[in-house]
């Protein structure tokens, strides 16, 4: 069954009859949640209408119509958009080059004082500040062909153990890949990293057979920092409209709270150590006194972002 096929199925299997005001026809029931004849009726749409896009055989649905199903499964905003990408959906041209990361971006995330990242619309982490390397990792130390987000929160033992709710963290990081993967479809890379988590993570494979669906709009995250200990941070994403496709994800904490703190020496400790992502002892920066870090006023200069 096609991707729509199983995104449909999936979302009838978590309502019952009784959900959507029903009667319990049929007892026990052979379908697990709603029947295609009782989906088709919530819909107002003939149930051989609905069969033949459920199985892929429909070149195309009107915006009433997927509005319709929309309400009958109880779909939320991004899985009504979800749907509709689905529908729509065009393959991907293959053997198109990645977007590069324009030199005033570059500058930008020189001249940010807090955590950044730039991404591709794969979760590819196409650049990154000094203060991000402080942060997570020195991504330069990974290959640039591994360097996906998702791929590291899962694969990536220094990311996942950073994240003390990993399990939440992981779980929406699968459904953003989905909607990545929707935006995307036929992406033959983005299907060889989808392969590649199934394959290494079994939890990866729960969540991504679950169909959950997610845009990446920002939240906050736990983070059990080796150096600065435990920490939440925000984070946001802007959506670079000169580079389509890359995004801006930045990390930051309200002012006077112990994340804050915690990035400003972060961000100290990056300016004082570039080139480095982790001091030589746990809770020790080379070339700094990380107690006098923490009592300076001045985080100094940011060292050159990192690019692929």
């Amino acid at each position: 069954m096609s991707e729509l096929g199983d995104f449909l199925k999936a979302k009838r299997a978590t309502l019952s009859p009784e959900d959507v005001g029903l009667p319990a026809v049929g007892n026990p029931r052979r379908v697990e949640g709603l029947r295609r004849e009782e989906v088709a009726l919530l819909a107002a749409v003939s149930v051989d209408h609905y069969t033949r896009l459920e199985q892929g055989r429909v070149a195309a649905a009107s915006d009433n119509l997927l509005a319709g199903i929309a309400r009958a499964l109880r779909l939320t905003d991004e899985e009504h958009e979800y749907l509709r990408m689905l529908v729509q959906a065009r393959p991907t041209r293959r053997g198109r080059s990645e977007p590069e990361v324009s030199t005033a971006m570059r500058d930008l995330l020189d001249a940010l004082p807090t955590p950044a990242l730039v991404l591709g619309p794969r979760t590819d982490i196409l650049a990154w500040n000094a203060a991000a390397a402080a942060l997570f990792v020195d991504f330069a130390e990974i290959p640039a062909h591994q360097r996906a987000l998702v791929r590291l929160v899962f694969l990536e033992p220094r990311i996942r153990t950073l994240f003390k709710n990993w399990e939440q963290v992981g779980a929406e990081a699968v459904d953003r890949l989905r909607m990545a993967a929707a935006r995307t479809p036929g992406d033959p890379r983005l299907l060889q990293l989808v392969g590649e988590l199934s394959v290494h993570d079994i939890d990866f494979r729960r969540w991504w057979a679950g169909h959950g669906v997610r845009t990446m709009a920002g939240g906050r995250k736990t983070l059990r920092h080796p150096v600065v200990g435990d920490l939440e941070i925000d984070w946001q994403v802007l959506q670079v409209l000169s580079s389509p496709g890359q995004t801006l994800v930045t990390y930051t904490a309200p002012a006077g709270s112990p994340g804050h703190e915690a990035l400003r020496i972060l961000g100290s400790w990056s300016a004082v150590a570039p080139g480095r992502s982790e001091p030589t002892v746990a809770g020790e920066v080379p070339g700094a006194d990380l107690a006098e870090l923490a009592g300076s006023d001045e985080s100094g200069p940011g060292v050159p972002s990192r690019v692929v």
